[in-house]
């Protein structure tokens, strides 16, 4: 079946391009008639941006610290090379995957990594100082070394499809030099565990100089098809500018001639060039709309998400895989539908970046695998989304049966359909709905009705279904709320279409027949004779609540429930995840209650975002991020049901906020500006002429100009809320009574100030230095709940649970600060004791702190002071056994967990790891420490951070 895609892209696309100058030209309409005005210039918004730049201070070391680039396609994270005295360029691209569907999303269709590039100094790196420039989507900065610095700027270009990076050295740093690293064209699931028997290799990639200077990779593939990349320097100057082109092709082989094309333009044309055209298409971007908080932490998280987005995602892109395009060793190689794809996707609508949205064209173009993914005899009137595929919606087997065996997880296509739906709404176009929408729909709807059946108590149910992530139940709430949207979206869409379709009496028949939603004391429930009764990370059985809003704070007799379903789930420490606070804010702000959702939002912050605002379970992902920019959203405008409500849960510290172009369903731009407390005024700009009703937030008596022309006709009707009749293309401001305001778009002040993002000087805390371990770890202790077979702390493959532990790469004991590295699956987080020899900055101290244990019984590790003038001093270190019921030797107990992972599952036997002090001669000044391995016994010491306390700290 294949399904047109006139729709959205001959009107959601056209229309996204058209709209990136709307806001600067309705400013410019009204300037002299009481239009809008404010954030016009380029000016205005570099010093806005600026602002939000995160910056390091010293060289980050993993996926989830370094400065990202990426243009949809081609993806480019910073970081030191590990273990070498290099700095890496990352160089993935989101085409690039293999093609052997038999052997499953895992390892047949995974994403594939394509290389890196290397930076080699001639000196030893002693130090960075980069910056992420999100006005011009580029990293500069400097790379010191013992011999000199090398300035870097380095961007991937957004047209172009380019890693171009140029580098200026000083006189001892001239003869740096480039190396370009092929990846082996293996799944990155290899870090969980080994390929198929019978997946034959892929061969190795082949490099080739050619007499210009260009250098060509080209990695064949067994599948057929090919990845290419070519690379080539040329200096201009003092300047070096290394340019390197990613392309991927399959069944055909013209990857090689497109990079190499690639290349040799870019080569030919000034730096300048390059940089403009780049430049012209990010400020357009970001003109397309504006938030200003208060809050200085969450506003340059807001903008970094934006920036995030547009970096990985486009319309004609794929549709994001769990890391982006950033691609690292990882369990998650392809694209996730049961939660993942949603949430990426979900910000793209308020923020007016419709031109971002895979969505609607992936399922499209792909409606024929759609079909394909269920057994033969449901293949006629039925369609179906596996839980994980490749970009192309590919994977073998088939979405299961429910009622059958295993776990039938059938609720991934409606799902994914919501985000389509949500995509007309906020554009109203009816092609979208026509086209793709509706005969997609019809399909995953059908696929329900084959198994729906009366019941004793003659209502409709679902025989068991698998509520993602957590388990089967019949009449599952997941499945029963997409069930119950879907009959409703589909109704609407019959009759908007002018449409007689034979199945909508059936679809009647649901929405009045259906059984309700299984409930207890508790709250929602999984599913019939299924309590939520454990800790999860998935909010899959609220999802009539959020973001489907069937079951909503508006229906006062529903209050008691959402109240008590949100309070059990985000209650059940253990699992919770990033995305359960993203969640949680979301719910809080249905509720209108801002001070909760920003209490979420916070703790997701402190809990889980990297320094780069990444994130990671088990490996990288990056959904959480995104999803909390959508809470942001929430909190700020929302527009589900047939209402715009404006600044519903804004925190009461908020006292100041802006909002401008903020598109919403029904296809309105919304400004507001709240102003010491007050929402000052409203202004609509309607892009499709539909009715238009606003929950306004404007204290007392209000009105209603016109902008640009006049007062439309309007009613107060109470509550509130007021009801305008607003033609396509026409503009109205709500206000109070009286004078007419001044419709200024401005920053807000920052009345929370907050650190950068990024990396600052290595984080002290007072007079406390944290040491940097990261090259030493040869153990990993930790593991997640979605697989024990990991890591092996104590011999026997028992582990700490990584839920449970700090997972932003600082905590604290005591008033002291530690670096704690949590990290993902696969990689080491702990040094055991045998022998190191770890530098320290030089320095006088009065104490060295350590965070560690035991791992069969308490243990003293022999620890040997270095000091400046080649004086040694021995000192025990002792450290409790981690399962001890408390410490041994007067530590503190600074990391505690419920449970212990096994190599069979969690085991519910507490665990800690202790904080110990050791004195150091403060009167000579320190270099370095070794940790010489335990005597006398079998039971080992791990060190997870150390931390230097000053004389006087």
């Amino acid at each position: 079946m294949r399904v047109s895609r006139r729709g959205f892209l001959g009107g959601v696309a056209a229309g996204a391009a058209t709209s990136v100058a709307a806001p600067a030209a309705a400013a410019q309409q009204g300037s002299g008639a009481g239009g809008l005005v404010g954030m016009r210039t380029d000016r205005e918004w570099q010093e806005f941006l600026d602002a939000q730049d995160p910056v390091w201070k010293r060289l980050p070391r993993t996926w989830y610290e370094g400065p990202f680039l990426g243009n949809g396609l081609l993806g480019s994270i910073v970081y030191q090379e590990p273990g070498r005295n290099a700095l890496r360029f990352t160089v993935h691209h989101s085409e690039v995957q293999d093609h052997r569907p038999e052997f499953g999303s895992d390892w047949g269709v995974a994403r594939l990594p394509v290389g890196n590039l290397l930076l080699h100094p001639v000196g030893a790196i002693t130090g960075a100082d980069l910056r992420l420039d999100l006005w011009n989507a580029e990293i500069t900065g400097t790379l010191s070394t013992d011999k000199g610095a090398i300035r870097l700027r380095a961007l991937v270009h957004n047209d172009r499809t380019l890693l171009v990076v140029t580098a200026r050295a000083d006189a001892g740093e001239r003869n740096f030099r480039w190396e370009y690293v092929p990846s082996p064209a293996v799944s990155p699931r290899i870090v969980r565990e080994d390929p198929p028997d019978d997946l034959e290799p892929n061969p190795a990639p082949v490099t080739t100089k050619e007499p210009d200077g260009t250098t060509v990779v080209v990695q064949s593939l067994v599948a057929g098809g090919q990845t290419a990349s070519a690379h080539r320097e040329r200096a201009h100057g003092d300047d070096r500018t290394f340019c390197l082109a990613v392309t991927h092709s399959h069944p055909g082989t013209d990857a090689e001639g497109r990079a190499r094309t690639a290349v040799r333009k870019a080569s030919a044309l000034p730096v300048s060039s390059l940089l403009r055209t780049h430049r012209d298409w990010w400020h357009a971007f970001y003109r397309k709309s504006f938030v200003s908080l208060p809050d200085g932490m969450l506003q340059s998280f807001y903008w970094l998400q934006l920036y995030k987005l547009a970096s990985a995602a486009r319309e004609h892109a794929p549709v994001m895989a769990t890391t982006g395009p950033w691609l690292e060793p990882t369990p998650w190689p392809a694209v996730w539908w049961n939660l993942n794809v949603q949430l990426e996707y979900w910000p793209v609508h308020g923020s007016n970046h419709l031109e971002l949205d895979a969505i609607p064209r992936t399922l499209a173009e792909n409606t024929d695998i759609l079909i394909g993914a269920l057994k033969p005899e449901y293949r006629a009137d039925s369609a179906g989304l596996r839980r994980s595929t490749d970009a192309q919606c590919e994977d073998n087997g088939s979405v299961a049966v429910p009622g059958g065996s295993g776990d039938p997880e059938v609720g991934n296509l409606p799902w994914a359909l919501h985000n389509v739906w949500l995509t007309y709404r906020h554009t109203m176009d009816r092609g979208l709905l026509e086209d793709i929408l509706y005969p997609l729909l019809r399909r995953s709807t059908s696929y329900y009705l084959h198994f729906l059946y009366e019941g004793d108590d003659g209502r409709l149910h679902l025989p068991k279904t698998f509520s993602p992530e957590y388990g089967s139940a019949p009449d599952c709430n997941y499945d029963l709320a997409l069930l119950r949207w879907s009959c409703a979206t589909l109704l609407d869409t019959v009759e908007l279409l002018d449409v007689e379709d034979e199945l909508a009496p059936k679809w009647q028949e649901v929405m009045d027949r259906l059984t309700d939603y299984p409930v207890d004391a508790n709250g929602f429930m999984i599913g019939a004779g299924a309590p939520f009764a454990k800790s999860h990370r998935h909010y899959s059985h609220m999802l009539a609540v959020y973001p489907l809003y069937l079951v909503n704070w508006e229906q006062p007799e529903q209050r008691d429930l959402i109240e008590r379903s949100l309070k059990h789930w985000i209650g059940f420490e253990g699992a919770l995840r990033g995305y359960s606070f993203s969640g949680a804010a979301s719910l809080s702000a249905m509720m209108g209650r801002g001070d909760d959702s920003l209490t979420y939002l916070r703790e997701l912050v402190a809990r889980f975002v990297q320094p780069n605002t990444m994130y990671y379970e088990a490996g990288p992902v990056i959904e959480t991020p995104l999803s909390a920019a959508q809470s942001l959203h929430d909190m700020l405008c929302t527009s589900w049901g047939d209402t715009i409500r404006i600044f519903p849960a804004v925190p009461g510290e908020w006292r100041d906020v802006t909002l401008h172009d903020f598109r919403t369903q029904g296809a309105f731009l919304v400004s507001a500006v709240r102003r010491g407390g007050r929402t000052r005024w409203v202004r609509v700009r309607s892009l499709a002429g539909e009715p238009c009703r606003v929950r306004h937030s404007l204290g007392g008596r209000v009105t209603v100009a016109g902008i640009g022309g006049p007062a439309p006709d309007w009613r107060d009707l109470g509550d509130g809320v007021v009801e305008l009749d607003l033609p396509q293309g026409a503009e109205a401001v709500i206000h109070p009574a009286g004078r007419r305001p001044e419709l200024r778009i401005a920053p807000v002040p920052v009345s929370a100030p907050a650190d950068r993002w990024g990396l600052p000087e290595l984080p002290q805390s007072g007079t406390v230095t944290q040491v940097d371990l990261t090259g030493h770890f040869d153990n990993d202790g930790i593991t997640t709940e979605m697989y024990y077979g990991d890591g092996d702390f104590d011999g026997t493959g028992r582990t700490y649970p990584m839920a449970q532990l700090p997972q932003t790469g600082q905590t604290s004991d005591n008033g002291i600060g530690f670096a704690f590295t949590n990290g993902s699956e696969g990689t080491n987080n702990n040094v055991v004791a045998g022998g190191q020899d770890i530098s320290v900055p030089q320095g006088a101290y009065g104490k060295l702190h350590v965070l560690g244990a035991g791992d069969t019984g308490n243990v003293t590790v022999p620890a040997t002071l270095r000091y400046a003038d080649g004086t040694t001093a021995s000192t025990p270190l002792r450290l409790t056994g981690w399962l001890a019921s408390g410490p041994a030797y007067d530590e503190t107990a600074a990391v505690t967990t419920s449970q212990i992972h096994t190599r069979n599952g969690p085991l519910g036997t507490k665990a800690a790891i202790f904080h110990q002090v050791v004195e150091v001669d403060a009167t000579r000044e320190l270099t370095g420490i070794t940790l010489a391995a335990p005597t006398g016994g079998t039971a080992r010491a791990h060190v997870f951070a150390l931390s230097l306390e000053a004389v006087g700290g």
